[in-house]
């Protein structure tokens, strides 16, 4: 087996993939290059639960290993908010929207009191339905005003700050922002599954 379908149209999470799991020798192809135009609804309580419903929903329209993740940043003094609705809570869910609409929210929160958490679960569905699923998360807070070069679809990484450094994820390479990600950690356990022998798995 050399070819893991993503269950994403998102150009930014394919290419923080293949560049995690270059040096395996797997293919990672999008769901639109492997055949797959539909998504799924979304309708799952947690991050988890989101991440094997995308994957399941490929894996069975292919019949190939299907690969998916569904991550979110949770806002301390906003209640934890958004959570599993980071990309659709404002507006259209689009650049501006989020960015403007998420600082709007918390003009009135000083720094210090700022503080969140990006999660990720990727999860592992083969064709024979077996499935693993992968966390990762890191802390930070959330920048006063945009910073860095957004990269496609990822539109947090312009407002979060990993804890213990200056720059927000936009404002590093991606070799940098994979190593301290909450998308980087949950890839980076299921790339150790996958060095172990995971994609053998009857």
């Amino acid at each position: 087996m050399n070819r893991l379908v993503f269950a994403t149209h998102n150009e930014g999470k394919l290419k923080e993939m293949n560049v995690m799991l270059q040096d395996l020798g797997v293919e990672v192809v999008s769901a639109k290059e492997a055949g797959v135009h539909e998504e799924p609804e979304e309708n799952g309580s947690t991050f988890a639960q989101n991440a094997l419903i995308k994957a399941r929903f490929v894996a069975a329209r292919t019949g190939e290993w299907a690969v998916a993740d569904d991550s979110g940043v949770t806002i301390e003094a906003l209640g934890g908010w958004p959570g599993i609705y980071s990309g659709r809570w404002i507006g259209d869910g689009g650049y501006e929207e989020i960015v403007n609409g998420t600082l709007e929210k918390m003009k009135a929160i000083p720094p210090g009191k700022r503080t969140a958490v990006f999660y990720s679960v990727a999860a592992l569905v083969s064709p024979e339905a077996h499935e693993w699923t992968f966390e990762g998360t890191i802390e930070g807070e959330i920048v006063e005003s945009p910073r860095g070069v957004p990269r496609p679809k990822l539109v947090y990484d312009v407002l979060f700050q990993p804890l213990g450094h200056d720059r927000t994820f936009a404002q590093m390479t991606d070799e940098e922002k994979n190593t301290l990600s909450h998308r980087g950690r949950a890839f980076q356990r299921l790339k150790e599954f996958l060095k172990q022998g995971g994609l053998s798995t009857p």
